[in-house]
């Protein structure tokens, strides 16, 4: 298979430089070919390039939609979001993808600071965006489009003439908002269409592959996943949603070669029950954020796919990643090196180089990178810094020239003097074949400062008691320093997470504090 992008080629800036044009070129080049793939239709390059023309139209001559304007997307996984997003960029438009599952308040913030004046919906949250909209002055002239009928039959199929660039705003993408209301990432066109390119890059795709999307769309990860099937000229299916219990079940009767999971997903995908069918796919390669380390080989072994990490997020696109023909890195945590296009170091808060195998702060430099924090000079300034990106992330420089992850800068517990990296434990107590999912936070403690606390999603049919708490934490606690092993434990039958699949801990807290459950004292001896 001929890769779309050879690695020799990922740091050449590409020719064509926004997403709408490469739609573009994709219809006259490859107009036949599938395109997007949804429940039981598929959709050619040359009939989403129609759709979306007609509906960049119908934006401008009857929504009245000008280059710069903002048209937020609130919609589940369908195909009329990514024909939506194309769509209001042949308009001009900015994008703000909003999670399809916010409510009142978490809405009418992204809507107020977006400056929305559009808003695409279904009939499902129709009724609460017209509710915001009736109960804010500033909202009074923001209209709204329906799915079920967006009205672009009568338009012409070629696209406005309107000028794009690739330094045109393409979206406002809001970050996950774990510590307060969320800021939105100002992205360009050039942005996601060298993301596209670096992925082919990194992942060798060609015309020949089936990719697969199955997060929420208001998140970055299927966009980009539009951007590398444009780039790639290959077919990409789109889930309703992410089913651990289904879905190698759809990799298998789609025919899909490459997806990218992250968070838990690794983790509850593998705990299903294995299966005769299990290698009888097409998979070539998985990329994922955040492998087990402990079931890498397993869930490489199982599918029958190389697994391989990739390191990124809003503000930069793609940062680091794995080769998958380097199989060294299989169990060892690495998250590979920069790609072409950028730079990382690792500092320590004085800003120094910290030597190899030191934890420090992660920076990137290079492109894509995001423009700013809209509206947010001072959170620009913040993390932006003489053309670094603080990532908020630790991370040690391997003796092999890798990155490995070792938590967040904010995600620590300290501990009587020591700073315990919560994910270092999650990793060890979910290297338990009786943990789903693992969340590690600071408790309040009057003599040390801090305690470890672990909130524990245990598989099905394992008895929630303390003689389980007992036993996992011991079994974890041969892993860890002393002073990392948790003391108390707290069992929950799921995990509060963003729309990145990642576990919310303010909201886990909160739950917790809201609504207490038992905690088990693990270092207290019974009486």
């Amino acid at each position: 298979m001929t890769p779309a992008v050879k690695p020799d080629q990922a740091a050449e800036s590409p020719s064509i430089t926004t997403l709408t044009a490469l739609l573009a070129q994709r219809a006259e080049d490859a107009a036949d070919r599938e395109f997007l793939r949804f429940g039981e239709r598929s959709w050619t390059f040359a009939e989403i390039d129609a759709w979306t023309s007609r509906l960049a139209r119908r934006l401008i001559d009857v929504d009245g939609i000008e280059a710069g304007d903002r048209v937020a997307i609130m919609l589940p996984n369908v195909v009329q979001w990514p024909v939506f997003w194309l769509a209001a960029l042949k308009a001009g438009a900015v994008v703000v993808p909003v999670n399809s599952s916010y409510q009142r308040g978490d809405l009418e913030f992204v809507l107020r600071d977006s400056g929305a004046r559009l808003v695409v919906t279904d009939a499902e949250r129709s009724g609460l965006v017209a509710d915001v909209l009736a109960d804010s002055d500033e909202l009074a002239g923001v209209r709204v489009i329906d799915i079920a009928d967006d009205g672009s039959e009568p338009f012409p199929v070629t696209a406005p003439v309107v000028a794009v660039t690739g330094e045109s705003l393409a979206n406002l993408q809001y970050t996950s908002g774990t510590t307060g209301f969320p800021k939105a990432c100002m992205l360009t066109q050039d942005y996601w269409v060298r993301l596209g390119r670096l992925c082919a890059a990194a992942t060798g795709v060609g015309d020949e592959d089936v990719l697969l999307t199955s997060q929420p769309f208001s998140y970055m990860d299927p966009q980009w996943n539009v951007a590398l099937a444009l780039t790639a000229g290959a077919p990409l299916v789109i889930l309703p949603r992410f089913s651990a219990s289904t879905f190698m079940a759809d990799v298998r009767r789609h025919g899909v070669t490459f997806f990218y999971v992250l968070g838990s997903m690794p983790t509850l995908l593998f705990k299903q029950p294995p299966a005769a069918e299990d290698r009888e796919n097409d998979l070539r390669m998985v990329f994922c954020s955040g492998i087990p380390v402990g079931l890498h080989a397993e869930l490489e072994g199982r599918w029958g796919a190389p697994w391989r990490e990739v390191y990124g997020m809003t503000e930069t696109g793609i940062d680091l990643f794995t080769p998958f023909d380097d199989t060294t890195v299989v169990g060892s945590g690495s998250l590979g090196r920069p790609v072409a296009t950028k730079q990382v170091r690792v500092l320590a808060p004085d800003g120094t180089d910290v030597p190899d195998g030191e934890p420090g702060e992660l920076v990137v430099k290079g492109v894509p990178l995001m423009r700013g924090y809209w509206n947010r000079p001072d959170a620009t300034a913040d993390v932006l810094r003489d053309g670094w990106l603080h990532t908020g992330d630790l991370a040690v420089r391997r003796t092999d020239g890798g990155i490995q992850l070792v938590g967040r800068i904010k995600d620590m517990v300290r501990r009587g003097g020591e700073n315990v990296a919560c994910v270092e434990v999650e990793a060890a107590l979910e290297r338990d074949e009786r943990v789903v999912g693992a969340a590690v936070v600071a408790e309040p403690d009057e003599t040390l400062g801090e305690e470890v606390k672990a909130f524990l999603q245990l598989a099905p049919g394992v008895p929630a008691g303390r003689e389980t708490a007992e036993s996992i934490v011991g079994k974890a606690g041969a892993e860890l320093a002393r002073f990392k092993v948790p003391r108390y434990v707290e069992f929950v039958t799921d995990f509060p997470r963003t729309p990145s699949e990642r576990v919310s801990k303010p909201a886990l807290k909160a739950r917790a504090a809201a609504a207490p459950g038992i905690t088990h004292d693990v270092r207290r001896r019974r009486s």
